[in-house]
């Protein structure tokens, strides 16, 4: 999968999750109030169930349902965090595999349909030997969206929850001094510049993702309940440890470095023997 590819893949799930930030602004959705008895699969399975976790947790809590939002988007957290692990495992390979399938698409670079075909064939066998899938980056976000949803319609819908006061904040209203909303999109452009850094072959259209979705998500955390700020908040910043801790970016990029630097010299090696082979040589035909 190229560069373009790539990107394309990004922005389409970018404007996904517009549509579905849209959508949750927008409304269409059910305000009905969510109970045992609600019917329909999406209300009975999905909603219901979450509402009743954060009323779980934040009685335990002693009714701080702001800690009851804060442990239910951990425990969601973890229960997608084996595939977010394969998500980072899948894109350190493919990072790992840019210069031979940079050799695949010189070798390849023909525009005829044969051999076209014959390059996404190599490139399919390259991604199996390595264990990598390109579809890993769309899935855990992919699997987020229908969670978002459900998250804020449990909110919405449960009045125990959206009536109760959180610091300066009612979580069932917007922040009035948008201070969820900001956090929400500096801690996702932390997560998304970590997630870069990590990866040694970069262009300019796949940083733009950078700076777009914090824009995306600062824009709904202004429009949407504050309760579902914090999730985006509590969200992120699992995300930002898990990274971390998992596929630490800054020694993935010092390692990519030393490696880099490390061929340089080499380079250098070779073209100084070869330079002091020709210069032998010359001398010897002086003679």
């Amino acid at each position: 999968m190229n560069k373009k590819m790539k990107f394309k893949k990004k922005l389409l799930l970018a404007g996904l999750l517009m549509g579905l930030l849209a959508v949750l602004a927008g409304c269409g959705i059910s305000t009905d109030p969510i109970t045992s008895e609600s019917s329909g699969f999406w209300s009975h399975y999905i909603v219901y169930p979450l509402s009743q976790v954060i009323i779980w947790f934040a009685e335990l809590f002693g009714g701080n349902y702001a800690m009851g939002i804060i442990m239910t988007t951990v425990v969601i957290r973890l229960l997608i965090m084996p595939l977010m692990i394969k998500q980072l495992k899948s894109q350190k390979a493919m990072t790992a595999m840019q210069p031979q399938i940079k050799e695949l698409q010189e070798k390849y670079k023909s525009k005829d349909n044969e051999t076209k075909q014959k390059l996404q064939q190599e490139t399919m066998r390259l991604y199996q030997e390595n264990n990598a899938n390109p579809m890993m980056g769309c899935l855990p976000l992919l699997i987020q969206m229908p969670i978002l949803l459900g998250f804020y319609q449990a909110i919405s819908r449960t009045a125990q929850i959206k009536t109760q006061d959180f610091l300066w904040m009612t979580l069932g209203d917007k922040d009035p001094y948008f201070v969820l909303p900001i956090l929400a999109a500096l801690t996702t452009f932390v997560s998304s510049k970590l997630s870069m850094m990590g990866q040694t072959q970069q262009n300019k259209s796949m940083n733009m993702i950078i700076y777009i979705m914090p824009l995306m998500i600062l824009f709904a955390g202004i429009s949407l309940p504050s309760a579902l700020a914090l999730y985006w908040v509590i969200g992120n910043i699992f995300t930002i440890f898990q990274t971390m801790i998992i596929n630490n970016p800054f020694k993935a990029k010092r390692e990519a470095e030393a490696l880099e630097e490390a061929k340089k010299e080499e380079e250098r090696l070779k073209k100084k023997a070869a330079t002091m082979s020709a210069s032998k040589k010359g001398g010897k035909k002086r003679k």
